[in-house]
């Protein structure tokens, strides 16, 4: 007897989910720039969801791991409350550069945001602790374990931690792989899901987000 059950056409669902909610031509350019810096811009199902993740927490302060061509960042700035500041932190000046571009064709006013170049595990314990309401991730993967624990002091009770490409291809579930960036990844699923501080969920949502929100 043939199964009632359908048939998912995973590239046709994959291909819904991105396409629910459409970018304006500010993001697209800056997509388009971003490809060609080689920066692996956010997908526009992930973009989406740091807006709601940053209007969901009303976010004043928001800190960003990879500055990229500033898709991530504009997607951030428009959930966030009017008058929050994205700190961006890259080691890249060149990224920053047309993240300045994206930002500025956005009409986001200059104090809104915050560019830092250098390393960023350099850069975040010198933040004040507790003073964050988000944290993005989209770096190094090799780095995403040291960031966990920055984040969670960085970020206010209530606050939520983000990090992009989790999934890195599906390469995390194949236990043949490892490679230093899919053990990283692995690592960083399994401390954040292991951390009492953390109420944390794994979205398959582009190439994977983990987000975790932390409790008092």
């Amino acid at each position: 007897m043939a199964s009632d059950t359908p048939t998912i056409d995973s590239d046709a669902l994959n291909a819904y989910v991105e396409g629910y909610l459409t970018e304006d031509d500010t993001l697209a350019a800056a997509r388009k720039r971003g490809v060609q810096l080689g920066c692996a811009p956010i997908t526009r199902a992930g973009g989406s969801a740091l807006r709601f993740l940053a209007a969901a927490t009303q976010a004043k302060a928001v800190v960003e791991v990879g500055t990229g061509a500033g898709v991530s960042g504009l997607y951030l700035l428009r959930g966030m409350a009017q008058d929050g500041v994205l700190t961006s932190i890259d080691v890249d000046p060149e990224p920053q550069g047309a993240a300045k571009r994206t930002f500025m064709e956005a009409k986001i006013a200059p104090g809104r945001t915050r560019l830092i170049m250098g390393r960023a595990l350099d850069v975040l314990p010198r933040l004040t602790e507790e003073a964050y309401d988000l944290l993005f991730v989209d770096a190094a993967k090799q780095e995403y374990p040291g960031y966990h624990e920055q984040g969670v002091r960085l970020l206010r009770p209530g606050g939520v931690i983000a990090f992009s490409s989790v999934l890195w291809s599906g390469g995390v579930a194949n236990p043949a792989r490892r490679d230093a960036e899919t053990v990283a990844l692995r690592e960083v699923a399994r401390v954040v899901r292991d951390d009492d501080r953390l109420v944390p969920v794994l979205l398959p949502i582009g190439d994977g987000l983990l987000v975790a929100a932390k409790t008092g």
